[in-house]
């Protein structure tokens, strides 16, 4: 299976007011394995960005000018992401934006999903942890995922942070090997988010192994099992 980890960063939090997509940043993965490949894009939103929004993200009006409009990514952005299952944290808002900004080019789009299908993240967390805090910030933590690298939020960054998250969430990671390559890259030291990555060779996820209570008391388990079904359990036969 194909699937893009997706993020974006806006000017406000409502389409409806005329908020625009101001950063996309997306990271591939097949078969649960990073692959090299991502797309990233600054975007200029012919408009202002919310003082609020700037404070999240610290992406500027004036770091904006230069970048293309959306018309300009719209097909390439399309393109990488046809077909894929979407991988996003709290996807209503960014499918809510992604819709808003192709409909604005063609009033006649139904929609991404039209051409992806999506997993919600945040939806996920929820039914695994009710009741707790579901964040990312709050995930990473759960799951010893460094985010030491995220002073500010971006769309890339965020991205990658959540793909560790959700191959944690989902059973584990089967690879771990964030390359070079990209379909697409924007960065400006002169203001703005430049692009932060993750340290390929970042600390690997803890294992943690059983106490030796733990162990004790497994035993104990499983003699009883035995007890009762008068004979050897299959866990012994196998371990």
């Amino acid at each position: 299976m194909r699937q893009i980890v997706l993020d974006t960063e806006t000017t406000g939090i409502d389409p409806k007011q005329g908020h625009k997509i101001i950063e996309i940043g997306c990271v591939e993965m097949v078969g649960r394995k990073l692959t090299s490949r991502h797309y990233h894009q600054y975007i200029n939103p012919e408009r202002e960005v919310e003082q609020e929004a700037i404070d999240v993200h610290g992406i500027t009006n004036e770091f904006l000018v230069d970048k293309p409009r959306f018309n300009q990514v719209a097909e390439e952005f399309l393109a990488f992401v046809k077909g894929a299952q979407l991988v996003i944290h709290n996807a209503p808002f960014d499918i809510g934006f992604i819709d808003h900004e192709f409909r604005l080019l063609n009033p006649n789009f139904g929609s991404i999903l039209d051409v992806c299908t999506v997993v919600d993240t945040l939806a996920l967390a929820r039914e695994k942890h009710p009741g707790q805090k579901n964040n990312l910030d709050a995930l990473c933590k759960r799951y010893f995922v460094d985010n030491s690298a995220r002073e500010l939020h971006g769309a890339l960054l965020d991205s990658e942070i959540l793909a560790d998250v959700y191959l944690l969430m989902t059973g584990g990671q089967t690879s771990l090997g964030l390359g070079t390559g990209s379909q697409n890259s924007d960065s400006d030291s002169s203001g703005g988010s430049a692009i932060r990555r993750l340290a390929a060779d970042r600390k690997s996820t803890p294992v943690i192994l059983a106490s030796a209570d733990e162990l004790a008391a497994h035993e104990q388990a499983l003699d009883a099992v035995a007890k009762q079904s008068g004979g050897e359990v299959l866990w012994r036969q196998t371990h």
